[in-house]
């Protein structure tokens, strides 16, 4: 199963670089941008389990991305500030954030913030190792099982991988690179259409009527989400 990710954003190269090494050490699998519109660039590219950011950013502020994040993903949120007015951290958690930390901070905390947003937002991300359960619908890692009401689905190691991936992200949209580089991983050198083989299978396993999917939503144009 792929290990949670995260995409730490600051401005400044040490707090970036002692975060990953905390995190790393953790078993999180962590990316860094240093200002708003990497940090977009990199939602979209690898669609992080959660997002440590920075109030203070160029280019695009915290506030300002974090607005802008919330139309279209619910990826959880920490966020950190050199400010300690109130107000800001009230605005920053009114606009979606799901915590917050005020500079300077000590890692562990930060640590212990994040895992406790993984398990807060349970209905939206699951921890590795964590079973999931939709509608009758239930993936068990533990097991690599899955079940349809009281019938054993029986798949392949990359489509289980497919499939917990997915219901880990329920109502989040992604496209077929993004799932070439989360699933697959990036020195995957084969065709796109691998994705769409590998759903037409996983519909045809998982959906009581693969015509009329239940779980597995094609959103025309842009990729696929997962419906919990």
């Amino acid at each position: 199963m792929p290990t949670p990710s995260i995409l730490v954003v600051d401005d400044e190269a040490t707090i970036r670089e002692v975060v990953r090494r905390y995190l790393e050490r953790e078993g999180f699998s962590v990316r860094e941008a240093a200002d708003g519109y990497a940090a977009l660039e990199a939602i979209e590219d690898f669609a992080p389990d959660l997002i440590v950011l920075d109030l203070m950013l160029p280019g695009i502020d915290g506030l300002t991305l974090t607005r802008q994040l919330r139309k279209r993903h619910r990826t959880p949120i920490v966020m950190l500030t050199a400010k300690g007015e109130t107000s800001d951290r009230i605005q920053g958690l009114d606009l979606g954030a799901d915590d917050y930390l005020t500079k300077p901070f000590s890692p562990q905390e930060l640590v212990s913030r994040i895992r406790a947003v993984l398990r807060r937002t349970g209905d939206n991300l699951a921890l590795p190792g964590q079973a999931l359960e939709f509608d009758g619908l239930r993936i068990d890692p533990a097991s690599h099982t899955v079940r349809l009401g009281e019938q054993n689905i029986s798949l392949t190691a990359k489509e289980f991988e497919l499939l917990y991936f997915f219901a880990r992200h329920p109502h989040q949209v992604f496209t077929r690179s993004q799932l070439l580089d989360t699933v697959w991983g990036r020195d995957f050198s084969g065709d796109p259409s691998t994705v769409t083989v590998h759903m037409r299978r996983l519909r045809e396993k998982v959906e009581r009527d693969p015509s009329q999917p239940r779980y597995i939503q094609t959103v025309w144009g842009v990729g696929y989400k997962f419906e919990a």
